[in-house]
């Protein structure tokens, strides 16, 4: 089932899903699965899958520093395979500009259409230092709304060669990327608002936010939006905080504010209280979320299910 039928069949019960994370190269799915295992028991109706681009690491050999290109995490359209079938549950895997060709795009979604996948999430992706040369006679999508361009053409039966008699539309619902505090590359709301709007113009069904820790920033961010003439679903992403490095990691990663009565506190605690103090603020934004009218949540959980379950242990449902 499409995310997007999800949100709409809900009935006004909470839905609550979750986003994943690859296994590092040459590691062991079983640690994945036994995460979702754990969350389980909260039934979400569907899980995404991200995806990671190749990226550029500097190491020193003997014959000096060398320059080593590596995707860290693959295995995104096989681990949504896998999850579905194993589960019995929807999976949203990740679609990347970054790294990828128009051709090696198409393809992928032409296996995940094979295999019964009916959701993405098309998103520019992180520039992790390596440009992959694109020959000539291929090409790339540069920004998010064109890939949602590509996936829409092909929900249309419209593919990158004019001549395949035999194919058929695919049916991908398409999710696209929100940031209730802005995109660091965007030099203000207006710009960012007008950057959502193009990915949902272009075919996108509806929206995840990246995280946040204020919930005025995600209602702020959904009311430009509605004055923008957007009425797609905007799910807002949550990710509990669990350490002390997470207050200088978050921001620096993500881009987002952290704010000082949930900073303070957790200054002021002990490394093993953090956990508990970043549950109790998840759970907070989590009522309030819902009980002002959020379709439903997105935890970013990651590796771990010990954090969302402290959270959901708080949490009022």
């Amino acid at each position: 089932m499409k995310v997007i039928e999800h949100l709409e069949r809900s009935g006004g019960n909470p839905i609550i899903s979750f986003e994943v994370i690859p296994p590092k190269r040459g590691g062991d799915i079983s640690q994945l699965f036994k995460v979702l295992e754990d969350i389980m028991q909260y039934n979400p109706p569907f899980i995404d899958v991200t995806s990671r681009a190749a990226e550029v690491e500097y190491r020193e050999t003997p014959q000096g520093i060398q320059k080593k290109v590596i995707r860290k995490r693959p295995g995104t359209i096989g681990i949504s395979v896998a999850i579905k079938n194993h589960f019995n549950i929807d999976t949203v895997p990740h679609m990347l500009c970054f790294g990828f060709t128009r051709e090696e795009t198409e393809d992928a979604l032409i296996e995940l259409h094979y295999l019964g996948i009916e959701n993405v999430l098309a998103i520019r992706g992180d520039d992790l230092g390596y440009h992959k040369p694109i020959p000539e006679y291929k090409s790339q999508n540069a920004y998010a709304y064109q890939l949602v361009e590509q996936i829409k053409r092909m929900n249309n039966g419209k593919y990158l060669e004019d001549d395949l008699l035999d194919a058929k539309p695919t049916n991908f619902c398409i999710g696209i990327s929100g940031y209730p505090e802005k995109h660091f590359e965007a030099p203000n709301m207006k710009v960012e608002i007008e950057h959502v709007k193009k990915k949902i113009d272009a075919g996108g069904d509806y929206i995840v936010t990246q995280m946040f820790y204020d919930n005025k920033s995600y209602f702020d961010f959904v009311d430009k939006c509605r004055e923008a003439g957007i009425t797609a679903p905007i799910v807002p992403g949550l990710k509990v905080l669990t350490s002390k490095s997470h207050l200088s990691n978050i921001p620096k990663n993500f881009y987002i504010n952290i704010p000082e009565e949930l900073a303070g506190e957790v200054m002021e605690a002990k490394d093993e209280h953090v956990i508990d103090i970043g549950a109790k603020w998840t759970a907070k934004q989590a009522e309030e979320l819902l009980n002002r009218g959020a379709p439903s949540l997105h935890f970013y959980i990651m590796q771990s299910a010990k954090p969302i379950i402290k959270m959901f242990n708080y949490l009022n449902m």
